[in-house]
């Protein structure tokens, strides 16, 4: 490798970008993509203006600003370095444009999934992303094989690091955002994910691209152990960075301190090395070899004030960077974008060196006060000062950093319509303009955001609209303390009587920030540690919802119930509930929390009848973990897999077969149909593992019948899952527009016959009341139908020790059969309000919805209802 003269300095010819980056097909892909990352600062500068009025403002600020354009502009440069520095061909552009295509939407994805709570649409942004940065990788890897190499090339190793540390980061981020890590795990995984993403997708990079960037800035000759000790840094950041991440997602704090020393360590190195190398003649952009410098420097600090955090405090006292956060996002990433843009944006985008020179001079104006700003802000957010001190931080680093934004979207207009054609006049001209205009104009811009951010009052929110306050509690008025941390909310469940006036009093007393948004109701901005606010729900009349809007916090665990104690409804009438919540003590599921991923609700609707007048069946006794309540899943035993079992369908005179066959490896099993009349020794007689029996009835009576597991205890057996309707058709039944099927039982949490668990049932003190086996699952997927139609449902009572009254909410019965019998027809002048069964009898009722709405339906035993026995229909015009 040999020394050539560019913009007259001596510079290493691998330092340079290739001539065929001039192409106008490769400048204009450099101009959109820069443009993309205009784009996402412009957005990031905006949500963190309003983030203290905006719920999660902060986290989409600083997600836009690193998954969108922090993203964006890695992936485009370590290309163009990798290409450069291997001396590798140039890979075909219609690829390139696709990844960063996919790489922009995936972005999209993510961030919009988050924000608006659609788990879907966060797995498709978190799946693309991946798609696109694996592929990014491979791309990487191929352009090393065959290509000419030289002193530089061991920092492509840097770039495939950093993608695979992003792939590990973008799923540590998805398991945090779907909380499936659980909330136990969070505080290790969010501190894993952080670390992957920042140190390692951001800071891998920018360590790799100084070794070659620094010197070319400097226009000086890059030292003679550059290659040497650039492997010696990979090794010890790279490796560092992976005990870290493997640490801290473990929780196992002496992994995660000895990673982040070796970090800190191999960042040391570098900066000594970048230090040798200065020499006392002009840069060729001071302004550039400045803002590295600083970019490198609180990179250093950073990762040494991270170390000692790491080992002096546990890892769930840490929970996040907390004022690490600016030193990273604004002090390292911003500066590193700041100081590369200015001298690279016009190598690329200019066709000559005059046009170069002048974009260059565009994008120094001003840029020592701007550095200033910039780094002031840092240290007045890092360090731990009051509370005024951080807003001026933030105006101070915003009002910096967008004066430079301001300076490149001038540059990319500029470049993108040819308009520096004459780069001496152009120079001359600027020469004479205000230098301080984008600094002027951003500070503007970010004082105004940060007025109206802080302009709201201490309440973050108003009253709810109350519909009435008719009640028990009317005329009362309540305050609760509230307090988050933990990933929790405390108390989980309020109760209040009816008509009760509420002001919740909310502290966050976690080191990380957290809010709280009623449903229906007021929210707080996000709070800091030790902040408080209050919250003014005004009269209520109806249960409701609260959870954390920061991503990931409901669904880590972070939900509470506010409950009427009559369990009225503003929309319904007293006396019927549409939601329930587990008790504080946590003896119960969390019924407000999400169900997980992928499930599915055991569909309502009764199959017809099949063709024939004998019925084939084949049910197998077996053991199957399924999920019970949102979020718990547990083992039950069952027929057919699931807990009720195949409901069984047929007429009067019909004959069923039903072969089962024991396939619990455990213990014996057999079967009672309650639908058939015979001698119950040997078809009801208990299968060894393995055995099988053919049980064959006729359905000589109509009605709906429970079948269930007759092996002693039977107490057990019912209780964990084994049991099932058959509903044989009254004649002449007319045909129903929709007809469901619900079987209801009691829900026993713990090890299929524990001690505990058996003591519970004997008690009868379940942890739920269940329809079709699952709590609460037709509150979040409620049955379907439409205004005017007629609906049956047929209910089942399985017990094993408690009936139900079965109700809807906004509607009266035409049609009551029970036990065989009609007690109501439609052509009777009279209605039912509830059907109610004891443990192990049947029947169905009937009614038509009168117009569009949600109508909760419930086992109107409000205990029942409020820990499970509830959904909902929701009726569409």
């Amino acid at each position: 490798m040999h020394d050539k003269e560019v913009d007259g300095t001596s510079v290493h010819e691998g330092d340079r970008p290739p001539s065929r980056f001039k192409a106008s097909g490769p400048r204009r892909r450099h101009l959109a993509a820069h443009g993309l990352v205009a784009a996402w600062v412009v957005l990031a500068l905006l949500a963190a203006s309003v983030q203290q009025t905006l719920p999660a403002g902060r986290w989409l600020a600083v997600h836009l600003f690193l998954v969108g354009a922090a993203t964006t502009a890695v992936v485009v440069w370590s290309e163009h370095f990798a290409v450069a520095m291997l001396h590798a061909r140039l890979p075909d552009r219609r690829w390139s444009n696709t990844r960063l295509a996919a790489v922009n939407l995936g972005a999209v994805g993510v961030l919009t999934g988050m924000w608006a709570d659609r788990p879907l649409l966060l797995g498709a942004g978190s799946a693309l992303l991946i798609a696109a940065i694996t592929a990014h990788l491979v791309v990487l890897v191929r352009l090393g094989r065959g290509a000419l190499g030289g002193r530089l090339a061991p920092i492509a190793d840097y770039y495939r690091a950093a993608a695979a540390a992003l792939i590990v980061g973008a799923v540590l981020g998805w398991l945090l955002a779907t909380g499936r890590g659980g909330p136990q795990h969070y505080a290790g995984l969010k501190l894993a994910h952080v670390h992957a993403t920042l140190l390692g997708w951001i800071g891998l990079p920018v360590l790799g691209t100084l070794f070659m960037l620094w010197p070319t800035v400097l226009g000086v000759r890059m030292a003679e152990r550059t290659t040497v000790l650039a492997r010696r840094v990979l090794i010890l950041t790279g490796g560092g960075l992976l005990i870290a991440v493997a640490g801290l997602a473990a929780g196992w704090r002496p992994g995660a301190v000895a990673g982040v020393a070796g970090y800190a360590a191999g960042v040391a190195l570098a900066a000594r090395l970048l230090a040798r190398t200065v020499r006392r003649r002009p840069a060729i952009s001071a302004a550039a070899a400045w803002t590295l410098a600083a970019a490198l420097g609180w990179t250093l600090a950073g990762v040494v004030a991270d170390l000692v955090l790491l080992a002096v405090r546990p890892l769930d006292a840490l929970r996040d960077t907390g004022a690490l956060l600016p030193v990273l996002l604004v002090g390292l990433v911003a500066q590193v974008l700041i100081g590369a843009l200015t001298y690279l944006l016009p190598i690329v985008l200019a066709t000559g060196p005059k046009e170069r020179a002048a974009l260059r001079a565009v994008l120094e104006r001003a840029w020592v006060p701007r550095l200033v700003l910039l780094n002031l802000g840092v240290a007045l957010l890092a360090l731990p000062l009051p509370a005024p001190a951080g807003t001026v931080g933030a105006v101070s680093a915003g009002a910096g950093a967008a004066a430079f934004l301001a300076l490149v979207v001038r540059v990319l207009l500029r470049s993108g319509r040819g308009l520096l054609r004459d780069a001496g006049e152009e120079a001359a001209a600027a020469a004479r303009r205000p230098a301080l205009w984008g600094t002027a104009a951003g500070a503007v811009v970010i004082v105004l955001a940060v007025l109206v951010a802080n302009s709201g009052g201490d309440t973050g929110g108003g009253t709810t609209n109350a519909a009435g306050t008719a009640g028990p509690g009317a005329g009362t008025t309540r305050t609760v303390a509230v307090t988050l941390a933990g990933m929790r909310i405390r108390p989980a469940r309020i109760e209040v009587a009816a008509g009760t006036a509420l002001r919740l009093k909310v502290t966050n007393t976690d080191t990380q920030r957290h809010d709280l948004k009623i449903e229906d109701g007021p929210a707080t901005p996000p709070l800091g540690r030790n902040d408080t606010r209050v919250l003014d729900l005004g009269a209520v009349t109806g249960n409701r919802e609260a959870w954390c809007t920061l991503p990931g916090h409901r669904a880590a665990g972070m939900t509470m119930a506010i409950v009427v104690k009559d369990g009225t409804t503003g929309g319904g009438h007293a006396g019927h509930t549409t939601a329930a919540t587990a008790d504080e003590d946590g003896g119960g599921p969390d019924l407000s929390a999400d169900f997980t991923t992928g499930f599915r609700a055991r569909a309502a609707d009764l199959a017809p009848v099949p063709g024939g007048t004998v019925h084939k069946v084949e049910l197998r006794a077996v053991q199957r973990t399924v999920e019970v309540a949102p979020g718990i899943r547990q083992r039950m035993w069952t027929f057919g897999g699931t807990a009720p079992g195949p409901t069984l369908h047929g007429r009067v005179g019909d004959v069923f077969e039903v072969t089962l066959v024991n396939d619990d490896a455990t213990m014996g099993h057999g079967i009672d149909f309650h639908a058939g009349s015979l001698a119950p020794d040997r078809p009801m007689r208990t299968l060894r593992p393995g055995e099988r029996l053919v049980y064959r009835f006729r359905a000589e009576r109509a009605g709906a019948w429970l079948y269930h597991c007759s092996t002693a205890p039977m107490l057990q057996h019912l209780g964990n899952g084994m049991y099932g309707a058959v509903v044989i058709d009254p004649p002449g039944l007319a045909k129903a527009d929709h007809t469901y099927v619900l079987v209801s039982s009691q829900l026993y949490l713990g090890t299929p016959g524990s001690t505990a668990q058996v003591a519970k049932m004997r008690r009868n003190t379940p942890d739920a009341w269940v329809f079709n086996g699952v709590a609460g699952q037709y509150a979040q997927r409620p049955l379907k139908v439409r205004a005017g139609d007629r609906a049956r449902f047929w209910v089942v009572a399985a017990g094993p020790s408690d009936g139900i009254a079965f109700h809807i909410v906004g509607t009266v019965f035409d049609t009551v059969y029970k036990e065989g019998a009609y007690l109501l027809q439609p052509d009777e002048a009279g209605g039912s309000q509830v059907l109610d069964l004891a443990p192990a009898q049947g029947g169905f009722v009937e009614t038509t919805f009168p117009e569009a709405g949600h109508y909760a339906f419930v086992d109107h035993d409000m205990r029942h209802a409020e820990a499970g026995a509830h959904g909902t229909v929701e009726v569409t015009d």
